[in-house]
């Protein structure tokens, strides 16, 4: 098998998880994900199958979700998988608080990743550090790019408010959740978030999981690189195809530059690089 998944992961469940039940339907060990979603989420996780792992980094990095938070409380995670607490007065906001706010999450942004994550800080992870007790106070603050965030719903007496945010990489939309409620002075918790979009999937066109998925299903929903792939095609002749095998460089004759998919009768083989003059194999995607 090889080739790209569209899953929709259920709430409740780990990126690895899902993994783990892919490799069990089908027996292949290699298969990967690209953007791990927490297990409170829900949405599009892409997966590759096969040597189509090796194409994950070439995927697109931009992403989209719904989000669902309640005001009024607080949480160690920003979420409410951790510690919630009632978050000072017990103040109720309207509509109108809410859009003077929103454009603060909007373009280029500060924020920095919640305690409990899997960022990497001096060797170990965040949320390893969190639960010893010993989250530290300088977090680096990263830039993340808000192309949406935009209010879908929101409940004045239940004070609940649905986003949806489209996302450069990296974005943590727990943490907007909490500057909002920060921001606002009520405290917010996030309560659900579904993927929309990513890299490219859609969660319209999505398999969901059951029991009763097989192999065979798996099969039929396999995608092929060539159409999820933004990156330039460079089809093959019998020539450079013998060349490649060996992961031998070869001229480029159509002046293709920067990351290229190799294709030979509209199949993916080898991922990468050209200049004016010559294509460099970086990953075959055959034995």
């Amino acid at each position: 098998m090889f080739g790209f998944i569209n899953i929709n992961k259920p709430s409740g469940m780990t990126s690895h998880s899902v993994i783990y039940f892919l490799r069990k339907i089908t027996g292949i060990k290699q298969i990967g994900h690209a953007g791990t979603l927490d297990p409170l989420a829900s949405g599009v996780l892409p997966v590759a199958v096969g040597k189509a792992s090796k194409l994950i980094d070439y995927l697109d990095e931009d992403k989209e979700y719904v989000a669902g938070l309640k005001f009024g409380f607080v949480s160690d995670t920003y979420d409410t998988e951790g510690k919630v607490e009632r978050f000072g007065l017990n103040t109720k906001l309207n509509i109108c608080d809410i859009e003077s706010v929103i454009p603060e999450f909007l373009g280029i942004i500060k924020q920095i990743p919640p305690a409990y994550s899997a960022v990497h800080y001096n060797g170990k992870r965040l949320y390893e550090m969190a639960r010893a007790g010993k989250i530290p106070d300088d977090i680096p603050v990263r830039e993340v790019n808000i192309y949406k965030n935009e209010i879908v719903f929101f409940d004045e007496e239940k004070q609940e408010l649905k986003l949806q945010i489209a996302c450069s990489k990296g974005t943590y939309i727990r943490t907007i959740v909490h500057d909002i409620g920060q921001r606002l002075g009520t405290g917010a918790v996030m309560c659900e978030l579904t993927r929309v979009k990513s890299s490219g999937f859609r969660i319209e066109n999505s398999l969901y999981l059951s029991d009763e998925l097989t192999k065979e299903d798996i099969k039929a929903h396999l995608i092929n690189p060539i159409d999820i792939l933004n990156i330039a095609n460079y089809e093959l002749n019998d020539y450079e195809y013998e060349i490649i095998k060996n992961g031998n460089k070869f001229k480029n004759r159509l002046k293709t530059k920067g990351n290229v998919l190799l294709v030979k009768n509209g199949n993916a083989v080898a991922i990468s690089t050209a200049n004016e003059e010559f294509i460099q194999p970086k990953k075959l995607l055959f034995s």
